[in-house]
């Protein structure tokens, strides 16, 4: 996991960075003697049973089993890749990351350039509702249901009817006309200069998970077309990449585990001031893996809402099919002919939203609803046609129980024998079948002997216990293969004169079972001082290397019987001969 980060540019991070003041920012912590505790922030639990050690900076559930370092906890709360997390406590530590020098510096620059100018932009677009000539606009928000601590959350913003005020503005701060043009600011006239994008409109700042402004959506005050002008797409900003009110919605998203997608920007604003806080808006676009995969950081449940106009429509709802590839559940709201998430909640209020929400149909029970609107299902071509239709869905779902229990679904309404379905249904490229990671809060406790993981904690707490170790026994001694690895990433690391820590191993070693076999090692319980554990250490290393002898001399057992078998009297006489030895040597099953 670590591979493209250097190992002492981590370590300096980590070094830096308390996991204490890292958890608390998310989860209230109590001090319970050395550790903190509380209640684990990714299973339901009303025992606290998630220990954070600020010794060690590491977190354990012994609930969950959930384990890891500073950075694990940001990659699992957050839902950040690994690099992500890297980068953000890199910053909050004060470590500048050395990719950064191997890149392109004027790119580095132009990028930091891009969002600067998109924050400056948004700044003054936001200061000028407080302008005469924004009366109108203020009074349209204020009509649309709109208070003013709304207004500033979104950081909503107005530009005046003039050709060049936001360039004049920005010239002003010596802002090249180049950069204005990339961020998509400005646009150039045919006969040579430069005029402002937005005029007249509303605009609304369109901000990333980071709170960074990427890019605008620009709303006229009348009916005048187009209604909306977005930015175009620019370095930091891709449309099919982001979803509008995600920096404000997420904390809610993953904390009810379900997102509500629109499509405008004030179908999520004024759902969001009435307490619907778990919404985004797809900008009017279709859906794309990459937001699909976006939103799957905060929870893998959907319910998409379209207004009266959009329902019905198989070429809007072919795009939702990405959700059920990317193995996420998603339902769809159809709202009454007319009326979008804005208008429905400002006519029958937001408990009237939440009640469709909690009735939204899966994707397969709507889609045969409307293709049973637009097909004569007792017809036999058109019964054809929807079971096609129907199959489509059927076979980007990865859950084989699921799959089972839709295709016998279809076969009853449809009134269509089950195997014929099928065998249909095998025509279709299914794609591999789901790895089924185990989610955490089905995560059990790791079946490694007691001996190993009391031998790993020793070496984590006395550094002066490895030598010792590490001259009786090999990493090959220990059975369990993730023991081996951790072993021996310990000895690596004690050579080459380097510190010794859990969390250091953790981004070393990556896995979830390493970050797991490391807490239950270190959290096991122990009050032994400095000269019982030598005693202890000798102790495990003897169980460890007679366990290791005894299943030896199984195996070679099962060896001498298969060369007796065969005939292989050489292959025999040398196996008797090690059998031998170690009966010599006491070892007995």
């Amino acid at each position: 996991m670590a591979g493209l980060i250097p190992d002492n540019c981590l370590e300096d991070i980590l070094s830096r960075v308390n996991i204490v003041e890292v958890i608390s920012a998310y989860v209230p912590l109590k001090r319970a003697g050395r550790n903190f505790k509380a209640c684990c922030p990714f299973h339901e639990e009303k025992t606290p049973s998630f220990v954070v050690s600020a010794d060690r900076q590491i977190y354990h559930c012994f609930g969950c089993g959930e384990s890891g370092n500073a950075f694990k906890f940001l990659m699992r709360y957050e839902r950040m890749e690994f690099l992500e997390a890297v980068e953000l406590l890199a910053k909050k530590a004060g470590v500048i990351l050395p990719e950064s020098k191997k890149q392109d510096p004027a790119a580095v620059n132009f990028i930091t350039q891009l969002y600067k100018l998109n924050e400056l932009s948004g700044l003054f677009y936001e200061n000028n509702l407080s302008l005469p000539s924004a009366r109108l606009a203020k009074d349209y928000l204020l009509k649309r249901g709109l208070n003013e601590e709304t207004i500033k959350l979104f950081k909503l913003g107005f530009v005046p009817d003039k050709w060049d005020m936001l360039l004049s503005h920005l010239r002003s701060k010596n802002i090249s006309l180049s950069l204005m043009e990339k961020a998509g600011l400005v646009v150039p006239k045919d006969n040579g200069g430069y005029y402002d994008r937005y005029r007249n409109r509303i605009i609304f700042p369109i901000l990333d998970p980071r709170e960074r402004v990427i890019g605008f959506g620009a709303r006229v005050l009348d009916n005048s077309l187009p209604k909306y002008i977005n930015s175009p797409e620019t370095p930091v900003y891709v449309k099919g990449r982001n979803l509008y009110g995600l920096n404000l919605s997420k904390d809610s998203i993953r904390e009810l585990d379900f997102v509500v997608i629109v499509e405008g920007y004030l179908d999520v604003i004024v759902p969001f001031q009435a307490g619907l806080k778990n919404i985004v808006a797809s900008s009017g676009t279709a859906f794309t893996p990459e937001q699909a995969r976006l939103i799957k950081r905060y929870t893998s449940n959907v319910v998409v809402v379209y207004d009266g106009d959009a329902a019905g429509q198989i070429a809007s709802l072919r795009s939702l099919e990405i959700f059920i590839e990317e193995e996420m559940n998603v339902k769809i709201v159809s709202l009454s002919e007319g009326l979008d998430p804005d208008s429905f909640v400002r006519k029958n209020g937001v408990d009237a939203l939440r009640e469709e929400i909690s009735n939204a149909k899966s994707l397969f029970d709507y889609k045969l609803s409307i293709l049973k609107s637009r097909f004569n299902y007792r017809n036999i071509d058109d019964k054809t046609k929807i079971a096609q239709a129907m199959l489509e869905i059927l076979a980007k779902i990865k859950n084989a129980v699921l799959r089972s229990e839709y295709l016998k679904k279809l076969a009853q309404d449809l009134d269509i024998k089950e195997d014929a379905l099928f065998q249909e249904l095998k025509k279709f490229d299914t794609g591999k079948p789901s790895a089924n990671p185990v989610a955490p809060n089905q995560r059990k406790q790791l079946n490694i002997s007691p001996t190993e993981k009391l031998l790993i904690k020793l070496m984590l707490e006395e550094n002066d216990l490895i030598t010792r170790i590490k001259d009786s026994l090999h990493p090959r001694d220990f059975l369990d293969e993730r023991s081996t690895k951790i072993v021996s990433h310990i000895f690596k690391l004690f050579d080459e004169g380097r510190s010794v820590e859990p969390n250091l191993l953790m981004s070393h070693l990556g896995s979830d079972d390493f970050s797991q076999l490391l807490c239950e090692s270190i959290f096991m319980p122990d009050q032994l001082s400095s000269e019982e554990k030598e005693k202890v250490a000798d102790d495990c290393v003897k169980r460890l290397k007679h366990e290791k002898s005894r299943q030896h001399r199984q195996s070679l057992e099962q060896e001498i019987k298969i060369a007796q078998n065969s005939g292989d009297e050489d292959k025999l006489q040398s196996l008797l001969q090690e059998f031998h030895g170690l009966i010599k040597k006491g070892v007995r099953i």
